[in-house]
């Protein structure tokens, strides 16, 4: 029987002297720049490295470049301009319910450690892709360092278009879209061309279904806006080489007002992806694992659900990993799984993240184990 294969999402904490460079950078001071570009390329082996170690079948970065999601459109787009005094739209289901917890968990967490301060970016002008050279830097760090590991597969996270921000220039929403679209097919082109799996991160997909601003009419309508851009993003690149990942945006909270898995996932299904990410592992969404018994999943699709959770420092346990993961290969066979994480580890660059990386480690050997013990528990009932 072919063994249960293992990955993770993407971002994983980069290294205190790395982050030292990095907000220097950030903040406009001068640099050397022969020594920031050579301990990025340092961190990545390290980080490719430790996740071969530790049992990783399919390997990333660990987005050691990048310091998150809202300086990614600045470096690699035009068009854009930051709004420092605009609000960032943080979850404000769950903020309105538990405002004294989150009030804390922003000052502790997220970005309370960040390198950076969270500053919306605002589509001023036409948008045309920028960002060749630090792409190139990454595929060649990602390349240089699984040759060095005997990494066999590896992934590079690229943002969906409705991760790239607010629109103030083009005239309607799908216009919008579209141009963003258009500039990052260059990106998941690259990428996929390299010989990497290509990931589409789209945590926006579910924002989408908890924003108490929009009603259901416009959650569906944003869903497919967003999923007619990531297709049209994708065109010419082959399904197999794509895999696409969706989440909760948050890490340690209540998460009451997560919408359901049923609810989004038969807009993420309609994207021109292979392989599909999604949390499983945390308590307000294990049980969702029924939804694909009924779900009409095409034969050559592939489930990643998150069997270890970003949200806790608890190591899960091999066998209780493994069981997460049988429920699924029952379901569209082992074949058809990957076991994953159910989001990234920092996705913004921080000095606090909320997993200590030492656990992350082990999170990871265990889940490798847990997967040896899921190919097990399959083939014997085969």
């Amino acid at each position: 029987m072919t063994p249960i294969r293992t990955t993770h999402v993407g971002s994983l904490p980069r290294p205190h002297d790395l982050l030292d460079l990095m907000k220097a950078r950030l903040a406009g001071q001068p640099i050397d720049r022969e020594r920031y570009e050579s301990r990025v390329k340092s961190a990545v082996a390290e980080c490719v490295r430790r996740q071969v170690d530790c049992g990783i079948d399919l390997v990333g970065d660990g987005e050691q470049s990048k310091p998150g999601f809202f300086t990614y459109v600045k470096e690699r787009l035009s068009g854009f301009e930051p709004r420092p005094g605009k609000k960032v739209a943080f979850f404000d289901a769950e903020r309105r319910s538990f405002p004294e917890y989150y009030e804390d968990y922003f000052k502790r967490a997220m970005t309370g450690g960040s390198i950076a301060p969270v500053v919306p970016m605002v589509c001023t002008g036409p948008v045309k892709y920028t960002g060749e050279a630090a792409l190139r830097r990454d595929i060649d760090n990602l390349k240089a360092a699984m040759t060095a590991a005997g990494a066999k597969a590896g992934f590079m996270p690229s943002v969906a278009p409705s991760g790239a921000g607010a629109n103030e220039y083009y005239k309607s929403d799908e216009a919008f879209f579209i141009a963003i679209a258009d500039a990052m097919h260059q990106e998941y082109k690259a990428i996929v061309d390299a010989g990497l799996y290509l990931q589409i991160d789209d945590p926006f997909m579910t924002d989408n279904f908890s924003d108490p601003a929009l009603d259901d009419k416009q959650r569906r309508r944003f869903a497919e806006i967003h999923v007619d851009a990531i297709n049209h993003a994708l065109r010419g690149i082959p399904a197999e080489k794509v895999r696409f990942h969706t989440c909760y945006g948050i890490n340690e909270g209540p998460r009451v007002h997560d919408p359901a898995l049923g609810d989004v996932a038969p807009f993420f299904l309609k994207v021109n992806a292979g392989a599909f990410s999604f949390e499983a592992a945390n308590p307000r969404h294990e049980h969702e694992y029924h939804y694909w018994e009924g779900a009409k999943l095409a034969d050559d699709k592939v489930l990643v659900p998150g069997v270890i959770t970003h949200a806790s420092n608890i190591v899960e346990h091999p066998e209780w990993i493994a069981e997460r993961l049988a429920r699924f290969a029952r379901i569209v066979g082992a074949d058809r799984v990957i076991a994953s994480a159910d989001c990234g580890f920092s996705s913004q660059a921080t000095y606090k993240p909320e997993v200590h990386p030492t656990v992350i480690w082990a999170k990871f050997g265990a889940m490798a184990e847990g997967a040896r013990l899921a190919t097990k528990i399959m083939g014997s009932k085969s």
